[in-house]
């Protein structure tokens, strides 16, 4: 396996963490820079457009990094004042992007469509407060792969909410789900493309699957099922319509947690291999297409596994970490790098 990759680590204090040589060393951001070194980094997000460039959404606003995370420049925009948890960007248009924002701005759905350089306000907005959590954050997008239009949201803890037109109007969906756990929290969202097309939308106490445009669902409980009632992060395996890693633990931040795999887009889950066990709930995944069989997920405190083999064994990394918020990983390194700010 080449060393010749990135692996990226989105922290709440840190900011983003690096490592260069798959692994092996890693790095924290250097000073002098619009983001800075000790930051909240909520989400990260490769630009389809870039594949050496990434985009973090932190506490106050976007930023971008053009060298594979090594040099981070803001994104002067609307984003600049909001708490931003969550980018995604269609795969049919790349130019279409949309961030969700949260605690402890306000909970809004921004919308780009010339690559994450400018953003607009749509009216999806949640209330300043929200059961729960106190303060709402828009966790989950998920753009239809065939429609930049057709975006789905998730709120925790606010609600499960469809825009058909690219964000200018939007339906609440959740509250007619059969089943419903009695809450709005919901944490993720994964579009399959495929005959028929499939939405699963993940709930923090149970997974939901429709295959059929969301008429009706399929009700599994986290707890009754997999033996762990925090369900967390869903993550579609590069290049596959039908394979999927799901993390759950026993709460937040929990002390036990496991990693399930689906084959058949989400109908049936299987236990995976840790080597070792997890600290605290799973958090986060990556992926890419460079190579679709190495994955990487992590802890909410920390803990940092890889997959070499499609998500059905893992491995700890032996550097940890503080608390994990995002994982990415580039096949590339930046052609100068500087690495003053070692850790490991």
């Amino acid at each position: 396996m080449s060393n010749d990759r990135t692996l990226l680590v989105a922290t709440d204090g840190q900011a983003v963490m690096r490592s260069h040589d798959n692994g092996q060393k890693w790095y924290r951001i250097n000073i002098g820079q619009d983001l800075e070194f000790d930051d909240r980094v909520r989400c990260l997000l490769i630009d389809p457009a870039n594949p050496r460039a990434v985009f973090a959404g932190a506490e106050r606003g976007l930023f971008r990094s053009d060298d594979c995370g090594s040099r981070w420049d803001r994104v002067d925009c609307e984003l600049n004042d909001y708490a931003v948890w969550k980018l995604a960007a269609s795969e049919s248009d790349p130019s279409v992007m949309y961030a969700g924002t949260g605690s402890p701005t306000l909970s809004i759905l921004f919308r780009s469509r010339d690559g994450g350089k400018g953003w607009q306000r749509t009216p999806l907005e949640m209330p300043e407060r929200c059961a729960g959590v106190s303060r709402p954050r828009m966790l989950a997008i998920a753009v239809d792969p065939d429609d930049a239009n057709d975006v789905m949201v998730g709120v925790e803890e606010g609600g499960y909410f469809r825009s058909r037109d690219g964000g200018d109007t939007w339906e609440r969906l959740d509250t007619t789900w059969p089943d419903h756990p009695g809450n709005s929290d919901i944490h993720d969202i994964v579009i399959l493309r495929g005959e028929p097309k499939v939405i699963l939308v993940l709930t923090v106490v149970a997974l939901y699957r429709s295959t059929d445009d969301g008429k009706t669902w399929e009700f599994t409980s986290a707890k009754d099922s997999w033996g762990l009632r925090y369900s967390r992060k869903l993550q579609q395996k590069a290049g596959s319509q039908t394979e999927l890693t799901l993390g759950i633990g026993d709460g937040t931040p929990g002390t036990q947690a496991a990693v399930l795999a689906s084959s058949d887009a989400g109908a049936t889950w299987t236990r995976t291999e840790l080597s070792q066990p997890a600290n605290s709930c799973i958090w986060a995944f990556a992926v890419n297409d460079a190579d679709p069989d190495f994955l990487l997920t992590a802890t909410k405190f920390g803990n940092l596994y890889r997959s070499e083999d499609g998500g059905k064994r893992w491995q700890k990394e032996w550097r940890e970490f503080n608390e994990i918020t995002d994982l990415a990983w580039i096949d590339a390194v930046p052609a100068d790098m500087e690495l003053p700010h070692v850790t490991g």
